[in-house]
This record gives C-alpha cells, sequence and structure tokens, in this order.
C-alpha cells in the first residue's frame, strides 16, 4: 500500500465521519445533556461499533475480491457514485442538527453499549463501508495487511471524531445550535464529499 493511498483514504474517511449521522446525533444528545464526562464512554463506544461493521463489511468484500474482479470493479464505480450522492445530500441539508439533550442517567457502561449499538447494528454501516472501502483496496497487495491497516486508520479517526463532538456539544452548545454554522459545515463537508467522488470516479476512469 503506497504513502498515497493511505493518505486519501485517511483525509475521505475523516470528511465522511463529522458527517452529522444518527452516531453523531447521539454523542451529541449525550453531551448536552450531561456534558464533557459523556465523551470517553461515547467514543470508544463508537469505535467498538465501527470495528464491528468494518469487520462484517471487509470479510464481505474479501469474499468478492476472491469471486470475481468484475463486479469487485463494478462495487468500485458504486462506491465513488454512493460518496456523489452523500456529498449532494450533506450540501442540501441545510442547518438543523437534530439532537435533543438526553437527561436520563446512564451509566458509562450502559452509554458505551448504547453508542456501540446504534454505530455496529445500523444497516447503513456496514453499506457505507462496502461502498467505500473497495476504493482504497489494491486487489494485488495482501488482503488482510490493507484491513489491518484501514481498520486501525478509521478506528481513531472514528474515535477522535466522536470525543471531539461530545467535547464541543458540552462546552460550546451554541456553536452546535447555530443553524448558519451547522449550515456552512454541512455544505463544506458536502463539496468535499463531492470531489472525493468525482476523484474516485476519475481513478476508476485511468485504471
Amino acid at each position: 500500500m503506497s504513502f498515497e493511498t493511505w493518505f486519501a483514504f485517511a483525509a475521505a474517511s475523516s470528511i465522511l465521519l463529522v458527517i452529522p449521522g444518527p452516531t453523531v446525533l447521539l454523542v451529541v444528545s449525550y453531551a448536552l445533556g450531561q456534558g464533557w464526562r459523556t465523551a470517553l464512554p461515547m467514543a470508544a463506544g463508537v469505535a467498538l461499533g465501527d470495528f464491528t461493521a468494518m469487520t462484517l463489511s471487509m470479510l464481505g468484500i474479501g469474499a468478492l475480491l476472491a469471486a470475481s474482479a468484475t463486479v469487485f470493479t463494478a462495487l468500485k464505480w458504486i462506491g465513488a457514485a454512493y460518496l456523489i450522492w452523500l456529498g449532494i445530500k450533506l450540501f442540501r441539508a441545510g442547518g438543523a442538527l437534530d439532537a435533543a439533550p438526553r437527561t436520563d442517567a446512564a451509566s458509562a457502561a450502559k452509554m458505551l453499549g448504547h453508542a456501540w449499538l446504534v454505530t455496529a447494528l445500523n444497516p447503513k454501516s456496514i453499506t457505507f463501508f462496502v461502498a467505500f472501502l473497495p476504493q482504497f483496496l489494491d486487489r494485488h497487495a495482501d488482503f488482510w495487511t490493507q484491513m489491518i491497516v484501514f481498520e486501525a486508520t478509521f478506528l481513531v479517526l472514528a474515535f477522535t471524531n466522536a470525543f471531539g463532538y461530545a467535547l464541543v456539544a458540552s462546552r460550546a452548545r451554541a456553536i452546535v445550535r447555530n443553524p448558519r454554522a451547522v449550515r456552512i459545515f454541512n455544505r463544506t463537508g458536502g463539496t468535499l464529499l463531492i470531489g472525493a467522488g468525482v476523484a474516485t470516479a476519475a481513478m476508476r476512469s485511468g485504471n
């Protein structure tokens, strides 16, 4: 695996992780209601959930890779289109961040488990990884080495992202609830995602 491939994966993953999906909204809800103490258990739960979903996805991708080069290539094209669709959806999301404060008393273990369940058992998580990961896999390199590197990278980024969201939501609540700030954030992220999808499509055309 080249450094350029790894860097492209890390950059695209960072953009994708900051998109306010169900996991981010859950983290923000707990942080708004219960403060910074939620950051560590929620971030750990998110990382464990992503590990579960990503591992299941990788196993399925490995089977596709071994079975058919044509199917694997088609999956890469679908993944590029998926990134563009996500970018357009995020760009048009507006300025609302639908995260109501959770005031119910919850232990660290309960928060960790809740974050794991929401992240790992969301069918969209596995679908996302199946569409996203093949963009960066080399069919001619060792699959398991790539799997370990990509998983480790993504999990560090997922933990950091969830931890950061929890701290920002607990310390700077006005930013999280500011429609203008959220709108700018969404449009910037959406533009970057569309660019990532176009770039990966161009890479497919050049192969």
